[in-house]
């Protein structure tokens, strides 16, 4: 049923006639617009995620205009509000820190200003759980428009896909295989036109994973950022959202738990970056469905990976997937997998969005009976070396790393870990573990260190692939035999703080199991002489971040955010 205006919440602005209101009008008036372009219409946030500093969001600029365009073609009010961009290649030490200082101001922005509904632009890793936690915390309508993925990256004739194959080039350039020029030609056709990453890293993951929970229109994840549908699509929100505000279509009435189950099961289907778990763990326990590590190797058992898609995939790319059907085209194949009742944003299920989508090429996305891996991109790992868990890519992992036991070799730090790495004395094998610790929520903010350099004198002699355990992140478009995320993490005790170098590690993939090789005995003693180190951060945000984050395996939200602590904040006063 349609809201009437005068219950709009923007009308607690604007509508009483009282001092307040006169001096909302009269502000709103001081920037050129008359009582026609508000009175009685929707006020639609349109909360921009654009900087100089962001490649990946640098149509924004432009395309905030395409959404005002649609909001107010649908008889509503726009207002931009900016936020925090986070560019992941030149935020640092790492946008993860960032992720919850945008969801923060994300709910406070749709909270304090006088706002019915929101469109969400975001694109670039964090910026789609940041915008997502933040605006299921305020609780207003909101509706998720994609940045889009980059065209297609070339090179002397050859298909580039960003951050796969910067990571596979800059091996072959460590190895003395690859030239300055070649190397300086490379960095100027590898990233040709705004958009995100165009593998199946962890925007392209998120951005699906977000329409397939629901949140955007149907197909909007898969469109480029550069083809004109694009535009149409950000207009196209636009009116959505104005049709929102009026229906009062809030996350809490839109959201169960089946939503979130669906952006996991597409999550396995696409080959899914490894950050798809913290991000949907977070999103969830944030909406107040909480989704578990459990959920992720559930649904890896039973959904293959059917997206061709770099890194799981050897050959295409994003731009590829969209002209072959895009997301509607992958969840129509898999829709024996999904909850075809959840409820999406523009008031129809998945089910009803998804029905006679089409896939215009089977090798691009393969069928449930042909898929590139038969089981689901990632896997959890238990033992007593991850008693929380430790998540592994299968699907980009060499097949002969999925069941073994190697010596581990220890670093404390990352700087530690690149000057080992290139010293040709260094006393390792492609058996051996690398091991990295202290780069988990708290020890480091949990950057994206987790792909560990294979040492130089292993690529020397053809290595290509090792198991690299870590408690960091890696980018969604890396590869390889990568143990992440292990959980709790080494800066507050857990296991990984106790691993010796020359100690061995069992890894078994299809038993879900890894294993320090070491008596109960023995650790203990280890865990009675272990030394607290100090808090990375003394003063400020950060030391706020390492007080109050959770753990991978709980999402690396602040644990004053999630939806039980405390109880819901009131509408703000107005006096």
């Amino acid at each position: 049923m349609k809201r009437s205006p005068e219950r709009l919440r923007s009308a607690r602005w604007f509508a009483p006639d009282d001092f307040r209101s006169f001096g909302h009008r009269s502000r709103v008036m001081q920037m050129g617009y008359a009582p026609a372009d508000w009175k009685g219409k929707p006020v639609v946030a349109i909360v921009n995620t654009w900087s100089d500093a962001n490649q990946c969001h640098a149509h924004f600029k432009s395309r905030v205009e395409d959404v005002k365009r649609g909001v107010f073609q649908a008889g509503g009010f726009p207002l931009e509000l900016p936020a925090i961009s986070l560019s992941e290649s030149l935020v640092k030490p790492t946008t993860m820190l960032y992720r919850n200082f945008l969801a923060m101001e994300t709910e406070e922005l749709l909270r304090s200003h006088p706002v019915d509904a929101a469109v969400l632009m975001g694109g670039c890793d964090k910026t789609t759980p940041g915008l997502l936690m933040g605006a299921f915390s305020a609780g207003l309508p909101c509706i998720y428009l994609p940045a889009g993925p980059m065209l297609r990256g070339n090179w002397k004739g050859q298909v580039l896909g960003s951050g796969s194959d910067a990571f596979k080039y800059w091996d072959e350039r460590r190895a003395g295989r690859l030239s300055d020029q070649a190397w300086q030609e490379m960095e100027a056709g590898i990233a040709r036109s705004h958009g995100t990453c165009m593998t199946m890293g962890t925007a392209a993951t998120m951005m699906g994973i977000a329409e397939a929970v629901g949140l955007t229109l149907p197909g909007a994840s898969s469109i480029p950022a550069a083809d004109a549908n694009h535009i149409r699509m950000s207009a196209e929100c636009g009116r959505r959202a104005v049709e929102m505000a009026w229906e009062d279509l809030t996350p809490a009435k839109l959201l169960a738990r089946a939503n979130f189950l669906n952006g996991i099961a597409c999550a396995m289907a696409m080959g899914c970056s490894t950050n798809a778990i913290i991000h949907l763990i977070g999103m969830s326990r944030r909406a107040g469905h909480a989704v578990t590590l459990d959920d992720f190797d559930a649904a890896s058992r039973r959904v293959p990976v059917i997206a061709n898609i770099r890194p799981s995939g050897e050959k295409y790319l994003m731009e590829d997937f969209y002209y072959a059907g895009g997301l509607r085209g992958l969840l129509e194949r898999m829709r024996e997998h999904l909850a075809l009742d959840a409820r999406t944003v523009n008031g129809r299920t998945l089910g009803e969005n998804i029905a006679g989508a089409e896939v215009y090429d089977d090798d691009v996305i393969r069928p449930l009976s042909n898929p590139i891996y038969a089981e689901g991109a990632l896997a959890v790992l238990r033992g007593n070396l991850a008693p929380d868990g430790v998540v592994i890519k299968p699907s980009a992992c060499a097949p002969h790393l999925l069941q073994h036991t190697g010596r581990a070799m220890v670093f404390d730090d990352y700087p530690a870990l690149k000057k080992a790495v290139d010293d040709p004395t260094l006393d390792v094998t492609g058996d051996d573990v690398l091991v990295l610790r202290n780069a988990g929520p708290k020890g480091a903010g949990m950057p994206e260190w987790g792909m560990l350099p294979i040492p130089t004198k292993l690529l020397k002699q053809g290595v290509k692939d090792m198991l690299r355990l870590s408690d960091a992140r890696m980018s969604g478009t890396s590869y390889g035999g990568c143990l992440l995320h292990c959980s709790p993490e080494a800066h507050v005790g857990g296991p990984l703080a106790l691993v010796k170098t020359g100690d061995r590690i069992t890894v078994d993939v299809p038993a879900r199991r890894i294993h320090l090789e070491v008596g109960d005995d023995e650790l203990a003693r280890r865990k009675a002489a272990w030394v607290a180190p100090p808090p990375r951060y003394q003063r400020g945000y950060g030391w706020m971040f390492g007080r109050h984050i959770l753990q991978a395996d709980q999402g690396c939200d602040f644990d004053f955010l999630e939806t039980g602590f405390g109880t819901p904040v009131p509408e703000p006063d107005i006096f």
